[in-house]
């Protein structure tokens, strides 16, 4: 494997997904190293996104603490592609481009494909209370970067102990994690009125200035989802010509489970 490019935008990716990251202790970049396919094993999820403007993909790799805090949250299982999405818009605005949607890798399996998915490319360890995370850039993405490379001085040599070879067993650190890892994970948010039900007749048959009976009567309490979780209900307003919801109950959560 060639060496790796001496230009530090790697790291300045890594830093700037650091930033949008989950997690409860700020998170910082680790020296630069070849990416491999034993990299993944240290990890317990991760998500990839294709770059619009530049070559490749950009990957993140996180622990299993994000991962835990994900399918445990209060509002049901949260979805790991939508939770790191904004780390990786941040790697590729870095790059000079765009972060198509995110998927979820399946690991350990795709892990292993890392390699052909992507082709050479550089790994930069996100360190907090261990090594929390990772991001994956691709040589020819660093090569194809439409952006200055702006110089970022290397925060520990290789060899540095805290920063183990990746494929190695991941350090046992004990931490205190759960919620406050998500507090920073945007969340769709959705008001609904009411509901019902029409025939494709139906729908094709409506035009301007039809009107739709919904299944709630006049005055009843509109519904708050968030990710199509129901945990509120309100009344509609008006605040400064935008419509807005006062929240008058909120939905237990197990009654909605």
């Amino acid at each position: 494997m060639s060496a790796l490019p001496d230009t530090g935008l790697a790291v300045a990716v890594a830093e700037a997904a650091a930033a949008e990251l989950p997690s409860v202790t700020p998170l910082t970049t680790g020296p630069e190293q070849p990416g491999s396919s034993h990299v993944a094993d240290a990890f317990a999820g991760g998500a990839v996104a294709a770059l619009d403007g530049v070559p490749g993909q950009v990957v993140v790799l996180v622990g299993p603490e994000l991962v835990a805090a994900l399918a445990a949250s209060p509002l049901g299982e949260l979805d790991l592609a939508a939770a790191v999405q904004p780390a990786l818009d941040a790697a590729a605005e870095r790059l000079g481009g765009r972060a198509r949607p995110a998927t979820v890798l399946d690991l350990p399996g795709d892990g292993a494909a890392l390699p052909t998915a992507l082709g050479e490319f550089v790994t930069v360890p996100l360190i907090g209370v261990g090594i929390d995370a990772a991001v994956l850039v691709p040589t020819a993405s660093l090569e194809g970067a439409r952006q200055p490379v702006v110089e970022v001085p290397e925060i520990a040599p290789l060899d540095q102990p805290f920063v183990p070879a990746f494929g190695a067993a991941p350090p046992s650190i004990p931490a205190v994690r759960g919620l406050e890892m998500l507090h920073g994970v945007d969340m769709e948010v959705t008001v609904e009125l009411g509901r019902t039900r029409m025939t494709v007749r139906d729908l094709l048959a409506l035009t301007p200035g039809a009107v739709l009976e919904l299944d709630r009567a006049a005055g009843s309490p509109a519904d708050l989802l968030v990710n199509g979780r129901l945990v509120a209900r309100g009344e509609v307003v008006v605040v400064d010509e935008d419509f807005g919801l006062r929240v008058t109950e909120i939905v237990d959560a197990a009654a909605t489970a």
